[in-house]
């Protein structure tokens, strides 16, 4: 039988598509911004070439597993990629993590709602999960109304739960179950 292909999905103005090597380059550039950085867990700094390469195989490799599918954004109109979004999934429970970062030139445009927007429907309807939780930095309150304008709900403030730059940070995090998502939809 040959691989499942890497589903593609569109946004209104965006495309979620795998992430290629010709990605490197502009990804190199994005991410080594230390205002993109410091609100990821996941995102070093400096950001080099070989991490870049890196990731592009990981995110195949956990696609290949079916333990992630982390998708490149990109503009339709331009095709110009922007950042990159993902879940990462907990089959056992039927949930997934989702995580997203966008290069700094992209903020405040609703890019990211759009993304995530995309990213819930792809998880409930195509994958058929139950739950799909994000995290932010509480300091990273721009992430959090991404969350909320996609229905999210906030469930817990986790006190210093993880470690970036030498300084401890709080996590908020938001959910959206099924049953929660299904009800938005049949209200709009």
């Amino acid at each position: 039988m040959p691989p499942t292909p890497f589903p593609s999905l569109e946004a209104p103005r965006l495309r979620l598509r795998a992430f290629a090597p010709t990605d490197v380059s502009t990804i190199v550039t994005l991410a080594n911004d230390y205002e993109v950085a410091k609100n990821t867990l996941n995102i070093p700094h400096p950001y080099h070439e070989e991490d870049a390469r890196q990731w592009v195989q990981h995110t195949r490799e956990s696609f290949q597993q079916q333990a992630a599918y982390t998708f490149a954004l990109e503009l339709r109109a331009t095709g110009e990629f922007i950042g990159g979004i993902g879940l990462n999934l907990e089959p056992r429970f039927d949930r997934a993590e989702a995580g997203y970062w966008l290069g700094r030139p992209y903020w405040g445009r609703g890019l990211a709602t759009e993304a995530l927007g995309a990213l819930l429907r792809f998880g409930f309807a195509e994958l058929g999960l139950n739950k799909i939780y994000a995290t932010h930095f509480a300091e990273n309150l721009a992430s959090g109304r991404v969350m909320l304008k996609n229905g999210m709900v906030k469930e817990g403030e986790l006190a210093q739960h993880t470690k970036r730059d030498g300084r401890y940070h709080d996590l908020w995090q938001y959910r959206l179950l099924r049953a929660e998502y299904v009800g938005r939809a049949s209200a709009r």
